[in-house]
This record gives C-alpha cells, structure tokens and sequence, in this order.
C-alpha cells in the first residue's frame, strides 16, 4: 500500500506558532510531485501548503474521530506528537480526565482542583484489576506494582516525575495510600498509618511556596514500603535526596521558606511556644525575603497541629519535639543577627545586647560569647602557626547563613533517619515496593548548581527509562515469535559521561574546589578547554562565565557563580565545635561525625547495595565530601536499586503557568512531553509495530471485507493471513504472531478505511433497491388511478364540447351588437381622460423640476460642510499619527543609543548599581505606550461614531424633506384625520366610564364574598368546637391518627436504633478478633519462642461475659510489668471492668425493653389503657431514656479513662524497675475505689429519681384539683373502696373485649388479604381475557402457544430442582441406611429381613411415635457437656443432619436447657448457653469462609433465639403456641440476658455469611455483567487494538476466568438453595437476596463509570437483559417482594442512560427525569465516558453535558462518584416460633448422642 493513498480527502495536522499543531482537511486529492497542498482550516478558509521531499515535507495525518480520546496514545493509528497532544487535549478539556496511558507510562495532567476520585471505594474498585481493564489511574499502576509483586516475587518501583507544580507530591502519596489500603499489616500495628504519617512532616520540612507551585518538594524522596511474604506493610524507609538548603537563607520574589518556619510563627501564641520567642513571619529576615508570608486556603496553625500529630504517631516524644522547634526557631532568631562592620571595612562586630543572638544561644544551650566571636572571625592553620583573623562584614554574612543551612540539613537528615527508625521492623522483609519522588526536568532564565544537579539525575533516570521501553518492546516480538530489526532510539550516554565520567564536569568542579584560590571563572576556563569539542557542551557565545549542555530535553546554560560555594557547602570547624558541646543532648548528636556519611538504606531490602568508600578526614574546612560527589554516589545507589527492580512510570504535566484548574497550553504540554520521555516512547511504538490484534478480534472486526470464499475455511488464523495478503501488498507492514497480528502505524486506518468504503457500498446498494421497489409499487398505482380518471374525464369533456358548439353560435350573434356600441363609446371616453391626463401631467413635471434644482442647490451646501470637517478631521488624524511615529523613531533612537552605551560601559563593576531601577523604568515607559496607544484608539473609534451620527442626521434631514413634501401635497387629509381622532376620543371616553361601572360592580361582589368567607370561617371554628367538646366527652384514650403518627416514629426510631446497634455489634466482633489475635501473639512471645499453637482449650477459659477476655489480657501485660508498677492504673482500670460489667447489664435490660416494646408496637389496634397505667408507662419510659442518657454519658467518659489507662500502661511497661512496697497501698487504693464506686452509684440512682420526678412533675400538676376533690369527697373511704371495685370489673370486661376485639381485627384482617388476593388473580385473568379479545386468531394461537411454553419451561425448571433434590437426597438416604444396616447387623446378628430396595425409601423418618412419657427434654451429665458440644457444634457437618428435622442441633440444645431449667441448676444452664456460643464462634472462625457452614449455623443460632423466645413464658411470644407447647415452657430462670448475646450472634454470623457470599461473587459480577454476550453478536468490537499489557495478566493461566450471567444466576440459586435447606427463615434469606444485589448493583455501576470501553449502546443492551434475567430469576424464586430489585435501579437506569438518544434538548430533560436514582456526578461521568463503536455513532458533545448540567445543578444529592460497595442494610430477625413440638422430634442414631436421655 502507497502512504500517498491516504491523502486523499482526509484530514492532516500542521504546524501552528500559537496551538502547536493545527488541523486542516485536504480538499484535493495529493500527487506524488505536486509542489502544494491544498487544506481548508476549521475556520473554513483555505490555505495552500507548500510540500516538498527535503524542506518541508508531508503532515502528519490525523486520526479519525473514533479514535480521538483513547485511554492509551499507543493505541493511536497514527502514532505521532500531534496526536499525542489532541488526545490528551480532548481527554483533559472535554471528558475531564486527567491521566492517559502511553504505554507502560502513566501521564498525569494536574487538574489544579479537588477530584473525587480518590475514595477508599475508588481503591477497592481497582483492586485485583487489570492494567488495561479500567480506565487509567494512579491506582491503577500502583495494583499493577503491587500485583506483579506479589506473582513475579520480585521488588517494584513507581517513578514520579515532572515539573515543579506538575503534581508529583500529591501523586506519590494516593500511591503509598493504596498500598495502605491493600496491603493493611496484619496485626494492627498500623505500620500503614505511619507510612502515611510520614508525608505531612516531610511536606513541613522539605515543601516550600514557588511561582510555580504552592507545596513545592524542594527534595528528591525515595520511600521503600516493605511486605510480608502474605504481602502485607510490616515497615518502610526512606531516603533523600538534594535538600534544597539555599533557601533556607534567601526566596525570591513572591516565595517561601519552608513551611515549618511559618507554622511555628503561626502557633507562637501557644503557651508551649513562649520560650521560643517567635512572633509575626514578618519579622524574621529568613522568612520575609520573598515578601508573602501567607498561601490562600492554607492554614499553617492547623498545619501545624497535623505536624505534631504526625511525629507523635511515628513516636517522637513531645521532649523531641519541642527541642526540634527550639533548633528551627533558633535559625530564625540567627537570620536576625545584626553583624556591624567596622570602619576598615576588612573586620566586623555584634553587639552585646543584640536579643537575636541571645535567643539562638539560649534555644541551642550554647555559649554566647564563644558564638559571638567566631561569628566574626575565623582560624587558618598552616604549617607554621594558627592564628585568628577577622573577617568582613560580607563573610560575616556568608559565614552565618552557611551555618544556618547547615543547621538545618544536620535537622531534616535527623528527622529522617528517625522516622527510618519509626517505620522499621525487625520482621524478615520479603520484598519491597519504592517510590519516587523526584524533581523533573528544569530550565530557568538562570541556572545554577541546583538546576544542574537535578537535570543530571533526568538524564541517569531517562536512560533507564528508553532501555526498559526497549526491553519491553523487546520481550513482546520475541514472546510472539515475530522477525524484528534493531530500533533505533535516543541513548544519552554520552551527556552522561561528559558530567560523572574521569575529568568530567563533576570532577573538574571537585578539583576546583580543592585548588586554595579556586574561582568559578577559572573552573569555567577549565571546562572550555577540556571539552569544547564535546558534541553535548557549548560556550556561549556573549559570556565567559556560563556554559551549555545539550541535554536529552533541551539545551541548558549554566551560570558558573556559586557552583564552586554551593558544592563545597563551607561550614567553619570552629562553629560546629561550639554547637557540639552544647548542653542540649539533640543538638550535639546533630553535628556528630558520623552523620556525614551517605543516606541511611534499609536494612531490611534484599538489595546488598555498597557504600562508597570512605573519604580520609583532611582539613577542617574539608572534613567531609563534596556536594556533587554525594549526590553522584547516592544516585548511583538509587540507580542500582531501581535496575534491581521493575519500574513502573509516571509522568506528571503542568497543564498551565497560572495555576487555573482545566486550562491547557499546548505549548507548555509539548515541552513537558519532549523532556518526561513520552514522545520518545511514541517514537519507540512507531519505529516497530504499535497496533496489535488478535485474530478473533481481528476476524470479527474486517470480516466484511473477506469473500465467501474465505469464510467457508475454519481455521480463523489462515482466513486472517489471506484476508492481508490480498488488501496490503506491502509485506513490512504487518507480521503475524502466535497470538496476534503486529501492524505499522496507519495501517488500521487503512483498514477502517476499506472497512467503511465497504459498508458505504453496501448501504448505497441497499438504498438503490429499496427506492427503486419503492418507486414501482408507486407507479404502478398512479398509472392505474390515472387511466380511470382519463376514461371518465374523455366523457365528460366530449358532452362539454357538444354544449358549447350551441352556445358559441348563438354567443357570437350577440357580440357583434353589443362590442360595436361598447368600443364607440370606450372610445370617446378615453378621449376625454388623454387631454385631461396630458394638462395635469405637464403642470406636475415642472413643479417637479423645480423642487429638484431646489434639493440641489440644499445638498450642495451640506456637502461643502461635511468635506471640510472631514478634512479637518484626516488632518488632525494624520498629524497625531506623525507625532507617535516621531516618538517611536525617538524611543528607537534613544534604545540604540542605550544599548551602545550599555556596550561601553560593560566593563565597569559599578554599573550593576546604576542599572537597579533602569528595567522598571522601561516598564513604566512601555505602560505609558501602551496608555497612548489605547488613547488613539478611543480617539479613531470617537471619529467613527462622529461621521456616523453624522451621517443619520443627514439621512433625518432628507426624511424631514419628503415629509414637508407629502404634507403640502396631503394639506386636505387633515381636517378628516382630525374628525378621527375626535371621534376615537369620545369612544375612549365612553369605555373609561364602561371600565369604572365595571370595577365598582366587582367591588362590591368582592366585599360581598369576603363577608361570606368571614361567616363561614366561623361557623367552621365553631364547629372545631363542638368536635373537639365531643372528643373530649368521648375520652378515647388514643387517637387514629395519633396512633399511626406515634407508630411511625417509633418505627424509624426503632430502625435507627437498630441500625447502630448492629454497627455495635459488628465493631465488638472487630475488637474481639483483634482481642484474641493479640492474645495468640502474646501467648507465644511469653511462652513460646518459635511458631506453635495454643492451648485448646485456652479461649474458653473465662468466656462467660464479653468483658473477661479483656480483663485476661491486661492481666497479662500486668504481670510482665510489674503489679507494683501497675497499682495506681490497676485500681483505675478495676473501677472501669466493674462500671463496664453494669453497663452491659444495664444495655441488656433496656435491649428487652426495647424487644418488649417492638412487639407491642405490631400489634395493628392499639388497646385502650387506664390513665393510671399509661402514667406509669410514661414514667417508666422517661426514667429509662433518662437513664440510658446518663450511661452514655459514663460510657464515654470511661472509654476515654481506658484509653488513658493504656498509654500509661503501656509507658509504664517500658520502664523495669519494680518495688514490693506497694503491694499494701495497692490493696488500700482497692478498698477505697469500691467504697467510693458504690457511693458513687447511690448518688447516680438519686440523681436519676430526681429527675424522672422532674419530668413527671408537668403531669401531676394537671392533677392537683381532681385529687383535691377525691380527697374531699372520699372523707370516709367508702366511696374509693366502690369505685376501686368497679374499676376491676371494668378492666375485666375490657380485657376480655380487646381479646375478642383482636380476634375479630385478625379474622377480618385475613378475609381482606384472600379478598384482594383473589382480586388480584380476578383482574390478571380479566386483562388476559380483554388481551385475547384483542388478538387475531393466528396471534392468538402464537401467544397462546407462548404462553404455554413459558409454562412449561419454569414447570420443567423446577422439576429438574427438585429432581436434583430428591438425588441428593436419595444420596444422602443410601449412607443412612447403611449405616442402620450395619448396626442393626451387629445388634441382632441376622441380615436377611432387611432386604430392602433403594428406590421405595424417599425421606428418613424424622417423626416418629413420641414416648408415653416424653416431655420433650434431654438429660445429660456435666462431665459430657464436652461430648455433646463437640458432637452438636464443633464436629457437626451440615450434610449429616440436611435430612432430618431443619435446624436440629438447635432443637436438641434447647430440650437440654429445659431439662437443666426443670431440675433449677443454674450452673448448668449458663455453663452450657456460654460452652454453645463460645463454640459457635470457633467453628464460624475456623471455617471463615464457607458459605454453608455459616448460613447452617445462621439458621440454627436464629432457631435457638426464637426457642427461647418461644418459650421463655412471656406472654407475647406465646400468642401462636399450642397448648402443648405452653406447657414445655421455662418454669426457673429468664434467660432474655442470653436471648440478647444470641441475637448479637445472629447479627455476626449474618454479616459473616454477607461477606463469604459477596466475596464469592466478586470475581463474577464484572464478568457476568458487562463483559460476556448474554446476545450474541451484539457487542461490538473497538477499531483498534488495545495493548493489553501482558505484565497485567497471569501468563500461565492465561487470565481470569470469564464467567457467565448463568453462572452468576447459578451461583445466586445455590446461596438461596443452601439456605432454605438449612431452615433459614425466609425473611432472612431474603434480606441476604437484596444485600447480594445490592453488591451486584455497586460493583456493576462503578466499573461501569471507571471503564471506558463498556460505556457503550451495546453493553447497556446487554445489561438491561442481564437485570430482566435476574429479575426473572426473582420471580422464580418468589422474592421480587424482598426490595432486591429497588436495589438495582441506579444500574438500570445507568443502562437505560446508555441507551437513549443524548443530541437535543428534549433528550436531556428526558434524561433528567429518567435518571433520578443516579447522581449528577455519575450522570456527566458516564456521558463523558460514552464510545461509539463504529463510525455511524456520535459522541455526546460538551454542549449537551452542560445542557444536563445546568438542569440537575439545583438537585440536592450525594456528590459521591462511586457507590459504596462495603454499605450493609440493618438487618432485622423477625420472630418466627416453631409449629413443631419438642415432643415429637426424633434424633438420629448417626450424631452419637447415645448419652443422651429423654425425660
């Protein structure tokens, strides 16, 4: 194929000085040879470019449209920078997305504003996720770092790079924090917390505010996260690099210090911060240089706080702290120390009573005087003597900003080295992931040491970069078995040499510095003649002081002053010595020598890393290496490190210089992309075989474009072989691989361009036909309906013809009498109006004339005004312009005149001060032009708007003229005109009077209604009256609508409750876990030096509350301590157990409360109650809820006193010395605290006494009269005796009435349910009816058919589950029988009477004859209560008991707590109800994650609950008992205590079973969702090939499994199968049902808007198929009623949004009224994310999502992206007695229970 094929009618990119790049669409076909090419822009103007094989050659082709915005730039067609550039423009600018992949590099563009797209849902959503199957995120490279880990077993690292602002920082840490996230340590020691800990201290001690940046890295970091061989954080370290420490002493304009210094300013109000002396950043020297202390929206006083939490965390002790403020706050007391020079100029001084110097001596312990003297002098030692010399003021300065710097390095490296050690663990560390954050590429007007120091390591990190992308391209042709030639790519070597190699620039800076008298300018000769035949270095050509290197960026000159200063960091020995002895221990570490070696490594990476060898000590100016050298070794060991690992990239662009969120320069961008390396992997993509496909995908994409020929073969690979041979003759442009097809770049364009040819050809064709059939069958009827009409019009013309032959001849006759008299007297006629016309018309055309020379002889003065004022005007106009023109020839002349003296006076030192205020001059001159220019132009704009006024009122003038005409031509019409108006004025006046009788009448009615509304409105109040006289005589005790409003809101109430209940209950699950964990860990530290089990039976000891196991364990940690050390937090700690152990009795009384009350409040009529009881009611409800308030309130404060217990424990537990003496005053403390804890709860019990009186004191005011009358009257107390008996009648009668009362409520209650039921089945089968009326007889007969099948097929469905039931089963029932076989065998000793054939036993009897005495009650001895949990609970297996009686462990434990209750032993009851739930909770640890065990052990903990609930003898769970079952009732103990830790149990075990299903369908949902083809062919296949990264997939196994959506619906009904087995009841099965959907739900919908290539018209196809299935399967089950479908309505609606039309504004307010369940957030998300498939499609533009926008901007919503997958529904255990009585159930002889005897 030729390239020039492409140029016909296409569009092409070229070059533009403000865009970069700029489209244009050729509008002529190219030929080889033609000189231009012709292009129309977008602005629709043509433009002729000029093409040529050497100058200037053909532009770049551009992509098609549906290609623009992809995730990856290497799945581009054409592989270029402009595309590059457009794709990333479109993708930031349109879609708001800010990262792109370019390969195996990551592009991050800062948006400059707060995205949500970081959550913790956001980190789950990626988890476990492809590269290359979500959109592109950090996230998403850090789960690849993390998963490659992890499969490879090999160390990774993530580089961060990019300009300062670009986002690094910030990208850097949501990496650490995804690790965090997923690789949580294991045992709670929260190393994640500190690894994120670490970066608020580094961002105060190494961020500082730029021009370009507000939290600017002046650092390099590398940060090593350390994993587990289970890949969990067990530490991490860090290492730095280059510390900007200039900065320290000076900021330029509109800068910052760090940000620590102004944090300690801010909080220099704090009472800790006094001794520090600190006030305003303004009035310290370091601080105030770049004269903006403040950055908007940040807070450094609450910066500060962070900071501090932060070093606490990492376990800086607050004496550290306060000494790391003291040094910091010393700098800045330094920067202020004034230095006078003497009058010699040659020696200095400080003053005595300088504060500053006080300060900075005091906060450092060091001596005043000793620092005063050598801050202005200093020791030379040489051969001979030593001596002390002064130094100048100016060295003075130097001197004392170098120690500052110094001060400060020797402090950050210290923090550093610290947090090392905080972060560090002595756990074997099996492999590591580092981060790196590091300066990228930069260019300033002057550079210095820094700028080149930081382009070195560019140049060291891109080297490694285009090896690996080498390598990687490498790998992927020899993996595929392809023939590939050496790529050519950008080796920068040789600048690397030209720097660190023997006598490069490092070294010859190095050998500078050790010259005595080095210069820069000497260093600067040194390397002009060393390397001016360099091809990467160049002089300059103006200065003599600078030098260039080419670097793999851009070219970079260099300013040579202060290189030699800054790499030899010149510190005096004698100042160091000073702070070395200083009293304060910190400060004399800081300056140790052995804290002048390299940076810190961690010791536990598996990288054996060197350090450099050590330098020997020399002078004591040069008591340590050089800048450069350390900054060489310790990049050479950072290089290492990374080649040791495997690197993954990211790239962070500045978008902008103006920090504006979503504004793109591409000139910025091209620059960014030219220097981070990602035009240079494009260019490595494109120099090989960028676009890749496999051969299904390949075959069904361009099958169109085979012939049937080709189609008939059945190996797909040769069909796609044939299919290329034949379209691209060129053989280089594609290779086959074993997988997939390699092609050059643009050769899938021209794929797509064939493809589209074809369908064009094939819609034309079919367009062709249909027309055509169409225009015949339309002809065809018209010929047919004209040849009728022709044949009744001929006949009926014919008769007119014969008609009007008659008529014509008698018609003639007539004529020739009548027009001979009608033409004489016409004529004579017009005779008489000829002369009458010609006398008028002569008069008119003189009167005519006249007035034209009349208007002539007018315009012709009015023209000679206006041309001399014109004139006028262009002189003025040109005599201003003369005068600019001679004021720039003047400034022209002045600046030539300038710069020649600028020539001459070069040489000249003091020139440099003369020239201070020269630059703002020429700025206030060039706003002065500016000013001028604008005058000008308001002048010209003035003159225009003149002429134009001028202009209209020469055009008024000319209207006025013609109107003088028409009135002295039309003088007669005014007398009418005013008759006219005359008239309209009467008839005005006549409608006013109309209007005013009109306005009174409607006054007066409406005073007449409003009397009315008045009367009526009293009549209504007093009707309110009389009702409510009426309601009172009634006295009903409740009212209706009272009653239901009450009702509600105890019911929500009742939810919320119940809510944060189970969030208690799940918490004290959590706690408990980690309580027995910690437990194991410290068992086996204490007793156990390597890995071995604990005893069995070590957590059950001391199991019988929730409390005691926390009481083991700091009984534990107490005696590793010491009691004596312990006493006084042991006596606080036993106040605590006791208050706790009240607490929770008091919760599980008000818990029954609660239970009781729940029950009342279903009853449906609410029973009338006397007012004496509803006031004791009242009370008691008020002294609960009172009470409740003050134990929430004791809680919390007891919580906070645990807390404090165990930091003093734990710092306690540090300390190792003990004093028996102790022990007698810890027994005293003892005695003491219980005293005053039962004093302390009588005074509680008053108070709350007291103030339930207060609450009921309202109530018993109203009373007061009434019972003075009672007292009265009922003088002698007969009358009380009376009335007290006939209130017991009454209460008797009106008990038995509610009873009747309630039965007849039920009854009706269950006529009304069959009575809408069967209304239901009614009009179901009258639409069905009314629906078959409608249908014709042949669409009667399909729907009936129909209608059949479906039928049959759910009829079919469900034989065949009960098929595989009664198999299993019948299983099951062989095993049983065996076994009985066996026994009754070996029991009886004879065989053949048990004969028996398999297929007539179907079902074990489970109820059998119950014994004569049987009361339903086991007996057991305690020495087998072992025995019987361990055969009921720890041995038990689900398919052991799955065909008996459901749920019969919990049956037989419940018939033996009745036994233990009717012989009243209490220690065997709460022995055995606490032995069952302790071994409940092992087995549901032991097998975590099986689904059947734990919803066997839901439904067996949930029967046990009701058991006891239905027969615990109260009243409200006993109304559906048989009499029977009333008799098995408790008689002893109340076991509601119990009742409540089963029902915690059953929330646990409930959120367990939750959690084992939703982690089973996870890796489903995705898969079965949105990926398979639930229709086939219907999913579409992208136009070009994405570059699956195959570092992403599991090469062995070939990827993750696909599953189906049969598989998921297969999985759902083996869930619901399995619970309904167990026994579960429905309702909760069904609240597990809507809790899985909801998972389905939240996992579909946010991989639906974090992918791409599924927002599509065909996925939402395939996904409102894939929910109608699952809401069929609903049906099927018969649970479209538990709430699971509501569940799904984001998703459906986030389908139905895929699906509609999305181009006018009628489609989005249709949107908006069809999505409400989804967010405006998720709404503009998936519009933005929506792909066309195919080129017939169209994206949503920006318009119409800011259409949407703009419509739902007033909804009141979550503004949350992703759905919150971890939300769990309250769930709630209705009460479900038992039908089946404990007297008729039968247990097995398989579950050896044989120690079991029935009473």
């Amino acid at each position: 194929m030729l390239i020039l094929q492409l140029y016909t009618y296409t569009r092409v990119w070229i070059p533009d000085p403000e865009d970069v790049w700029k489209s244009a669409e050729i509008i002529k076909d190219y030929k080889e040879g033609d000189p231009v090419l012709n292009l129309k822009l977008e602005d629709e103007t043509t433009l002729e470019y000029s093409v040529g094989p050497k100058n200037n050659p053909l532009p770049f082709l551009r992509n098609p449209d549906i290609l623009v915005g992809e995730n990856d730039l290497t799945a581009l067609s054409y592989l270029h920078e402009p595309a590059v550039l457009h794709n990333l423009k479109v993708r930031f600018l349109e879609s708001n997305h800010i990262y792109t992949y370019c390969g195996i590099v990551l592009v991050a563009i800062n948006p400059y504003e707060q995205l949500q797209i970081y959550g913790e849902e956001v980190i789950n959503a990626y988890s476990g996720q492809n590269m290359g199957d979500m959109d592109p995120h950090i996230f998403a490279v850090a789960e690849e770092a993390y998963k490659q880990m992890a499969r490879d077993e090999k160390n990774q690292s993530i580089i961060v790079s990019g300009e300062s602002g670009a986002g690094k920082t910030v990208s850097a840490k949501y990496a650490m924090r995804f690790f965090a996230t997923v690789g949580g340590s294991a045992n709670d020691t929260s190393v994640e917390e500190k690894v994120l800990a670490s970066s608020p201290i580094m961002e105060a001690i190494g961020n500082a505010k730029t021009t370009r940046n507000d939290n600017s890295s002046r650092f390099g970091k590398y940060i090593q996260i350390g994993f587990d061989r289970r890949y969990y954080i067990i530490g991490a370290n860090m290492r730095t690099y280059l510390l900007e420490k200039s900065r320290v002493v000076f900021q330029a304009e509109d800068e910052r210090n760090y940000h620590i210094f102004y944090q300690l300013c801010a909080s220099c109000s704090l009472s800790e911060f006094k001794d520090l002396s600190l006030t305003s950043a303004e009035d310290f020297t370091y601080t105030s240089l770049g004269e903006n202390i403040f950055i908007d929206g940040v807070n450094d006083a609450e910066d500060l706080v962070k900071t501090r939490e932060a070093l606490t965390m990492l376990g800086v002790k607050e004496i550290h702290q306060m000494s790391i403020f003291k040094i910091i706050a010393s700098i800045l007391h330094l920067g202020n120390v004034g230095i006078v020079s003497e009058r010699d100029g040659e020696s200095c001084h400080i003053n005595r009573d300088d504060t500053y110097l006080h300060h900075f001596c005091r906060l450092l312990g060091i001596e005043q005087e000793q620092m005063e003297h050598w801050l202005c002098r200093r020791k030379l030692v040489t051969t001979a003597e030593t001596y002390v010399k002064n130094m100048s003021h100016a060295q003075a300065v130097n001197a004392r900003d170098a120690l500052a710097k110094h001060i400060y390095a020797h402090l950050f490296d210290w923090i550093v080295e610290h947090i090392n050690k905080a972060l560090h663990t002595s756990t074997k560390q099996h492999s590591f992931i580092g981060v790196l954050d590091i300066y990228g590429f930069e260019t300033f007007e002057i550079n210095s040491f820094e700028q080149f120091c930081i382009n070195y390591a560019n140049e060291k990190l891109q080297q490694q970069f285009n090896s690996h992308v080498f390598k990687l391209e490498q790998e992927e042709y020899m993996k595929e078995q392809i023939p590939w030639t050496l790529i050519d790519f950008y080796d920068n070597q040789p600048c690397i040499d030209l720097i660190e190699a023997k006598l490069g620039i490092l070294d010859l800076l190095d050998e500078e510095c050790k010259v005595p008298k080095g210069t820069d300018q000497n260093w600067a000769q040194k390397l002009y003649g060393k390397h001016s035949n360099s091809g990467h270095f160049e002089k300059p050509r103006m200065s003599n002081r600078s030098f260039i290197v080419v670097h793999f960026a851009d070219k970079v000159e260099y300013q040579c002053d202060g290189f030699l200063e800054k790499n030899r960091d010149t510190v005096y020995e004698e100042q160091i010595n000073i702070l070395k002895a200083s009293q304060f221990q910190l400060v004399a570490d800081l300056f140790h020598d052995g804290k002048d070696s390299g940076p810190p490594t961690s010791k536990s990476s598996k990288i054996n890393v060197r350090a450099a060898k050590p330098v020997p000590k020399g002078h004591n100016r040069e008591h340590r290496k050089s800048v450069g050298t350390q900054f060489r070794n310790s990049l050479h060991l950072l290089m290492e490190t990374l080649n040791a690992t495997t690197p993954h990239y990211v790239r962070c662009i500045k978008p902008n210089d103006y920090k504006e969120s979503f504004v793109f320069d591409s000139r910025r961008a091209v620059q960014q992309l030219r220097a981070c390396g990602v035009l240079e992997t494009i260019r490595i993509s494109a120099a090989g075989y960028p676009s890749r496909w496999t051969y299904p995908d390949f075959f069904s994409r361009y099958r169109v474009l085979m012939t049937r020929k080709d189609m008939t073969i059945g190996d797909k690979k040769q069909v796609c072989k044939n299919l290329l041979e034949t379209l691209i003759k060129d053989p280089d442009k594609f290779q086959f691989g074993k997988t997939k097809i390699f092609f050059r770049a643009g050769q899938v364009a021209y794929l797509e361009k064939l493809r589209a040819d074809k369908f064009r050809f094939a819609c034309i064709k079919i367009q062709k036909t249909v027309r055509g059939w169409l225009q015949r069958i339309r002809y065809r009827k018209i010929r047919k309906s004209a040849i009728t009409l022709q044949r009744y019009g001929r006949g009926y013309m014919a008769r007119r013809y014969a008609e009007m032959l008659r008529l014509t001849r008698a018609a003639l006759i007539c004529q020739k009498q009548y027009r001979m008299v009608r033409v004489r007297q016409e004529y004579l006629r017009i005779r008489r109006a000829v002369i009458t016309i010609q006398a008028f018309a002569r008069g008119m055309f003189i009167r005519r004339l006249y007035q034209e020379f009349l208007l002539h002889h007018k315009a012709m003065i009015i023209q000679k005004t206006v041309r001399g004022w014109l004139v006028r005007k262009k002189y003025l106009r040109a005599r201003n312009a003369a005068i600019v023109i001679q004021c720039f020839y003047r400034r022209v002349r002045a600046k030539r005149q300038l710069k020649q003296l600028k020539i001459a006076a070069r040489s000249a030192e003091h020139f440099k001060n003369l020239n201070v205020g020269m630059e703002n001059k020429i700025v206030q001159l060039q706003k002065k032009m500016d000013n001028q220019s604008k005058e000008h132009k308001t002048q010209n704009e003035q003159l225009n708007v003149t002429n134009t006024a001028l202009g209209s009122e020469v055009t008024k003038l000319q209207k006025e003229l013609d109107t003088l005409r028409i009135r002295q031509t039309a003088g007669t019409q005014v007398t009418s005109l005013q008759e006219e108006l005359e008239k309209l004025r009467v008839e005005l006046q006549e409608a006013h009077a109309q209007r005013k009788q009109i306005e009174e009448e409607f006054s007066n009615e409406k005073q007449g209604l409003e009397q009315r509304v008045e009367e009526l409105e009293k009549e209504n109040t007093l009707l309110k009256k009389e009702k409510e006289e009426v309601n009172r005589r009634i006295q009903n005790p409740t009212q209706g609508d009272d009653a239901s409003q009450k009702e509600t809101r105890l019911q929500v109430e009742l939810d919320e409750e119940r809510q944060r209940y189970q969030n208690l209950v799940k918490e004290y699950s959590r706690l408990e876990q980690r309580y027995e964990n910690l437990q194991e860990d410290l068992s086996s530290m204490k007793f156990h030096p390597g890995h071995r089990r604990n005893p069995s039976n070590q957590s059950s000891l001391g199991s019988d509350s929730n409390y005691t196991s926390i009481t083991l364990m700091w009984f534990v940690s107490l005696q590793e301590m010491g009691i004596e050390k312990a006493a006084m937090d042991l006596s606080v700690f036993m106040k605590l157990q006791k208050r706790v152990r009240e607490l929770e009795q008091e919760r599980k009384r008000l818990q029954t409360n609660l239970e009781k009350v729940e029950e009342l409040s279903k009853r449906k009529g609410n029973e009338p109650k006397s007012s004496t009881s509803e006031e004791d009611i009242n009370a008691d409800l008020a002294y609960n809820s009172l009470k409740r308030q003050e134990l929430e309130t004791e809680n919390k404060k007891l919580k906070n006193d645990l807390n404090e217990l165990r930091k003093a424990v734990v710092d306690r537990a540090s300390e190792n010395n003990s004093s028996n003496e102790l022990q007698e005053g810890y027994n005293l403390l003892l005695n003491q605290l219980k005293g005053a804890n039962e004093e302390l709860d009588v005074r509680k019990e008053e108070v709350l006494m007291l103030k339930t009186q207060i609450v009921n004191s309202t109530r018993q005011s109203e009373n007061i009269n009434h019972i003075v009358n009672w007292v009265y009257l009922n003088e002698d107390g007969e009358l009380g005796l009376a009335y007290q008996g006939l209130k017991q009648v009454a209460r008797l009668l009106e008990a038995q009435l509610q009873t009747k009362s309630r039965q007849h409520k039920d009854e009706l209650e269950a006529l009304h349910t069959q009575i809408e039921l069967l209304k239901d089945s009614l009009e179901k089968k009258q639409e069905m009816l009314d629906h078959f009326s409608t249908l014709s007889p042949e669409a009667l007969v399909e729907f009936s058919v129909q209608q059949e099948i479906t039928r049959l097929t759910n009829e079919n469905l469900d034989l065949k589950e009960l098929v595989e039931k009664l198999e299993k089963n019948e299983k099951k029932l062989k095993k049983q029988l065996r076994i009985y076989m066996k026994k009754v065998q070996e029991l009886e000793g004879y065989t053949s009477a048990y004969h028996l054939s398999v297929p007539e036993l179907t079902r074990q009897v489970t109820v059998q004859r119950k014994d004569k005495d049987f009361e339903g009650m086991l007996e057991y001895y305690k020495e087998d209560e072992a025995l019987l949990v361990k055969s009921l609970i720890t041995d038990m297996k689900p398919n052991v008991v799955s065909a008996t009686v459901p749920c019969l462990p919990a049956y037989i434990l419940f018939m033996c707590i009745r036994h233990a209750d009717y012989i009243n032993d209490d220690q065997k009851v709460h022995s055995l109800l606490t032995t069952t739930i302790n071994a409940i909770k092992k087995v549901l640890k032991r097998n975590s994650d099986d689904f059947e065990m734990t919803s066997f052990w839901l439904a067996n903990t949930s029967r046990l609950l009701h058991c006891l609930k239905q027969y615990s003898g109260d009243e409200a769970f006993m109304t559906q008992n048989m009499a029977k079952q009333n008799e098995h009732c408790l008689k002893n103990f109340d076991l509601a205590e119990y009742r409540q830790v089963l029902s915690d149990l059953s929330i646990q075990i409930y959120q367990q079973l939750v959690r084992i299903a939703e982690g089973i369908m996870q890796p489903m949902i995705v898969s079965a969702m949105l990926e398979s083809e639930s229709i086939p062919s219907l999913a579409g296949v992208k136009p070009m090939g994405y570059r699956n990264r195959s570092s992403s997939l599991d090469c062995e196994s070939g990827g993750p499994a696909g599953y189906t959506l049969q598989a998921l619906v297969k999985q759902l009904g083996q869930f619901y199968t399995i619970m309904a087995d167990h026994g579960l009841d429905p309702e909760i099965s069904q609240q597990v049902v809507r809790q899985l959907f909801y998972s389905i739900n939240a996992v579909t919908l946010n991989n639906l808007l974090l992918r791409k290539d599924v927002c599509s018209w065909s996925t939402g196809m395939q996904l409102r198929y894939n929910i109608s299935q699952l809401e069929e399967w609903l049906r099927g089950k018969n649970l479209h009623q538990s709430g699971a479908v509501a569940t799904m309505e984001p998703v459906i609606q986030a389908a139905q949004l895929l699906q509609v039309k999305k181009k006018t504004s009628q489609d989005a307010e249709a949107i908006c009224s069809l999505c409400t369940a989804l967010s405006l957030q998720q709404i503009v998300k998936i519009l933005n994310l929506y792909t066309p498939l195919n080129e017939f499609e169209e994206r949503v533009t920006v318009s119409f999502i800011r259409d949407i926008q703009n419509r739902l901007q007033d909804r009141i919503e979550n503004n949350q992206l992703l759905v919150d997958t971890k939300y769990t529904f309250p769930v709630l255990f209705p009460y479900t007695p038992s039908v089946l009585s404990l007297e008729n159930i039968h247990i097995p002889a398989s579950l050896s229970l044989d120690f079991l005897t029935r009473v």
